[in-house]
């Protein structure tokens, strides 16, 4: 088994030389733009597991619960800003941008996080293209969890969803994302005054993939990783499947792959280049934006 490279200068070489590059982005991307990554050591909110919180059952079980952890993470989207990394991908998304780096590839990003900074990342640079620049042919963010500003009607009959940015999103969830220091008793939101469809009235929930769901774009991902010459691991312990087997496929098919983290994670002695660090700053620098 070989040691990982951290030899930037080659990973530039062969960043330069592809031709379908993905990247497959996780909790840590967000990390330096004030997100709470909610996984591993310290993964709390209040007293609960934050990873027992993301499924329907806790859903069904406790509605009000699970609607203030959710609304919780709406707020700290909403304040958050994308930070350089999301800034660098975005970069390399747009085709005028990428072919001084990468003159044939092509480029995907696959998130797993549900803030919609890449997204927001996204927008931000193509508004500030010049007037004739074309924008990208297809979407270019692929986020597989949804997004946590997104609200879907539990009813099977009505199923509507709509994108709804509203701070709070309902009265009653108002301050309760405060109440996060210890020994405050947990507010109770009746289940009438919770989030409510715009169209048939029904209980609505937030609109992201809790576990035990299936991720959104799967097909489309499949495509992508099958043919994908060179993986971007950005962030990601890569433990949430089917995430997590990205990054072995594309090397058994024999791409290469490189791992941006914070620290070591699983698997990452299996890949070919690894870049410890924060993101906002590795990120850039091989992208060379």
């Amino acid at each position: 088994m070989s040691t990982p490279s951290a030899d930037m200068a080659a990973f530039k070489e062969l960043l330069s030389s592809s031709k379908h590059v993905i990247a497959v982005a996780g909790a840590g991307l967000s990390a330096a733009s004030g997100i709470p990554t909610f996984r591993g050591a310290g993964g709390m909110w209040r007293k609960y597991d934050a990873m027992s919180l993301a499924t329907y059952i806790a859903f069904l079980s406790d509605p009000s619960r699970v609607w203030q952890f959710y609304h919780y993470r709406r707020e700290k989207a909403l304040a958050a800003q994308p930070n350089a990394a999301h800034i660098a991908l975005a970069k390399f998304s747009i085709e005028s941008i990428r072919k001084e780096i990468a003159p044939d590839a092509t480029f995907t990003l696959i998130t797993q996080n549900v803030d919609g900074l890449s997204t927001r990342a996204l927008e931000a640079v193509q508004s500030a293209l010049p007037a004739e620049s074309s924008p990208p042919s297809q979407p270019q963010i692929l986020e597989m969890h949804g997004r946590v500003l997104d609200v879907l009607c539990t009813s099977q009959t009505c199923g509507h969803r709509v994108t709804d940015p509203t701070s709070p999103i309902c009265a009653a969830l108002g301050g309760t994302e405060e109440l996060v220091e210890s020994g405050v008793i947990e507010p109770i939101v009746d289940k009438a005054d919770l989030p409510r469809c715009s169209q048939c009235g029904d209980l609505a929930r937030p609109d992201v993939v809790w576990f035990g769901e299936l991720p959104h774009h799967i097909p489309e991902i499949d495509k992508l990783v099958d043919k994908a010459t060179l993986c971007l691991v950005v962030g990601t312990s890569s433990m949430v499947y089917p995430a997590a087997s990205y990054q072995k496929k594309v090397r058994e098919q024999g791409g290469k792959v490189a791992v941006f983290n914070l620290e070591r994670s699983q698997g990452d002695s299996e890949v070919d280049f690894l870049f410890l660090g924060p993101c906002e700053e590795t990120i850039p620098q091989a992208l060379g934006l």
